[in-house]
């Protein structure tokens, strides 16, 4: 694949600046780009970069401050990072080849009911009632057990397993390992036996457009249903406990977890390895700053940081006092 610096634009419907006759072969970030590559520049901070880059092209913001260059050129827009996404997708190679739709090693019960255009691989089981909608992909040893259903164009990348009565919508992506409808964590002490199991009666509802990183865990309900609203992003090894309640577009950073019965807004974003304790609501827009620790409630859009999570100012403020105090001692 390779392509003109004039059909990249008329992709992208930006403003040229400068010019270069170098065909493109690729996208690379600025540091490792030849000179046949193109890049982006997404924040001004980078702009230092592009003297020292060998890419052709560079993507930026309206904001930008450096010209090109000789035989290269800029295709500024309006967000940068959106229109390198646009980029990607043109070079994005093929997925995975199914040589057959289902293939004759996967385990299917008589019952499952499977939707036109859906693929299959092999090695993958679907339980009793399972129901797979239109188009859905499903890579090699994913598990599907009983009365759960996949909406229209979801994929769900091998390993993953979709425990029991739970239900994924349209045009989500679970990646490798994840697991989904888990028991959730819940024990109780006893004199007797020590600590005894709760049943987990409940079940994981993922609404459209959620995407599930790697070996993430959504634990069912105690007794209703965890939810995943629409449009949410969960990255790799996060945990969400038994019923929680996650709005839309939520989104989650790598090792983060929610523990049983949070509620987030609309638009919250937590921040990598951050904690948010039991029972806890944080509000639409609210942002939790990584590796933080949230053990009450959070107004909607309020930032934290910190362990325990205050506000960002407060926190940005008692660093600074304690990092005073280290210093006055040490003199």
């Amino acid at each position: 694949m390779a392509y003109s610096l004039e059909q990249i634009n008329k992709i992208l419907q930006g403003e040229i600046i400068g010019y270069t006759n170098q065909i493109i072969t690729a996208p690379e970030q600025l540091e490792l780009a030849s000179e046949s590559e193109i890049s982006f520049i997404g924040n001004k901070k980078y702009e230092k970069l592009w003297e020292t880059s060998k890419a052709c092209v560079a993507i930026v913001n309206e904001d930008i401050s450096i010209e090109p260059g000789n035989n290269r050129a800029f295709i500024k827009v309006k967000n940068a990072d959106l229109a390198m996404s646009q980029v990607l997708e043109l070079f994005a190679p093929p997925a995975p080849i199914f040589n057959v739709n289902i293939h004759p090693s996967a385990t299917i019960d008589a019952s499952a009911t499977i939707g036109n255009g859906t693929r299959i691989s092999a090695g993958c089981y679907l339980g009793p009632n399972v129901v797979l909608g239109d188009n859905v992909t499903l890579y090699p040893n994913v598990t599907i057990l009983d009365e759960s259903t996949i909406g229209n164009n979801t994929v769900i990348w091998s390993g993953a397993v979709i425990r029991e009565r739970c239900h994924i919508g349209t045009d989500c992506i679970i990646h490798p390992n994840a697991t989904i409808g888990a028991d959730g964590f819940g024990f109780r002490p006893c004199p007797e036996r020590g600590l005894v199991k709760i049943p987990q009666i409940g079940n994981v509802i993922i609404g459209n457009w959620v995407e599930i990183g790697a070996n993430s865990c959504v634990d069912r309900g105690k007794f209703s249903s965890t939810i995943v609203g629409d449009g949410c992003k969960i990255d790799n090894l996060v945990q969400i406990g038994h019923n929680s309640i996650l709005g839309r577009f939520c989104i989650m950073a790598g090792n983060s977890g929610l523990a049983g019965s949070v509620t987030l807004g609309d638009g919250v974003i937590i921040g990598g390895s951050a904690s948010i304790k039991d029972h806890t609501t944080i509000g639409s827009g609210a942002i939790v700053g990584a590796g933080s620790g949230v053990t009450g409630d959070i107004e909607p859009g309020k930032t934290v940081l910190g362990y325990p999570a205050v506000d960002a100012r407060d926190a940005l403020k008692q660093w600074a006092i304690l990092k005073r105090l280290v210093r006055d001692s040490s003199k």
